[in-house]
């Protein structure tokens, strides 16, 4: 087999899917580096929960300003025209439904759509929901990247979510190092794999009875 994708390649194939024009949201982890790899031309105009209208990639080294970092801490740059808020006015617009996409992570992936990524079953981990219901529910679409695997080697996209659910049928796709996922009413498509795993890897490692 070839190498799966890195944490960029993820971010970059799941960019390459986001329509021009969009309004979009980038949750913590890989959906961060989704910044890095939005087409400028794309129009996409970014969201971030702390504030931020109209963010950028990630700040270049020695131009860092501490009052312009992203939803995980780290710095960016800010686009011309860029607007900068409260929290109430960000979760306001994440509720109403002005986001066409939220992208976040996850601990788990359902078949069905099912998110799970505030809450594992570690009692030595602290929950933390942060804004994710709420984009959860409030985005018109949810993707998803994430690692197929986690540090246990267990698959994250299963039939049913063991850990707490953040929002029940919300996701519509799945990036991850193996492969990107549509979850369909009729089941999960695999729309590309990646590191020459086959469909038979994938319905092995998922459990799953996969599209495509």
């Amino acid at each position: 087999m070839t190498a799966p994708l890195t944490k960029p390649q993820i971010a970059a194939r799941l960019a390459a899917d986001i329509p021009p024009g969009s309004y979009v949201n980038l949750g913590i982890g890989i959906p961060t580096l989704v910044a890095n790899a939005v087409d400028p031309a794309s129009e996409v105009v970014l969201q971030s929960e702390n504030g931020i209208l109209g963010s950028g990639g990630h700040a270049d080294p020695g131009t860092e300003d501490y009052d312009f970092v992203d939803a995980g801490k780290a710095f960016i740059k800010l686009l011309p025209g860029a607007s900068l808020f409260d929290s109430a006015d960000s979760f306001g617009m994440m509720r109403s439904g002005a986001l066409d996409i939220a992208v976040l992570g996850a601990f788990q992936v359902s078949a069905t759509g099912d998110l799970a990524n505030w809450r594992t079953l570690d009692p030595e981990l602290a929950p933390s929901v942060g804004g994710a219901m709420d984009l959860a529910v409030g985005a018109k679409q949810v993707f998803v990247a994430m690692t197929l695997f986690d540090r246990e080697g267990r698959c994250k996209l299963v039939q049913e979510c063991e850990f707490p659910l953040t929002a029940p049928g919300c996701v519509t796709r799945v990036y991850t190092d193996y492969a990107v996922f549509a979850i369909r009413t009729d089941g999960v498509e695999v729309v590309e794999a990646f590191g020459g795993a086959t469909h038979a890897d994938l319905e092995e490692w998922t459990g799953l009875t996969l599209l495509g």
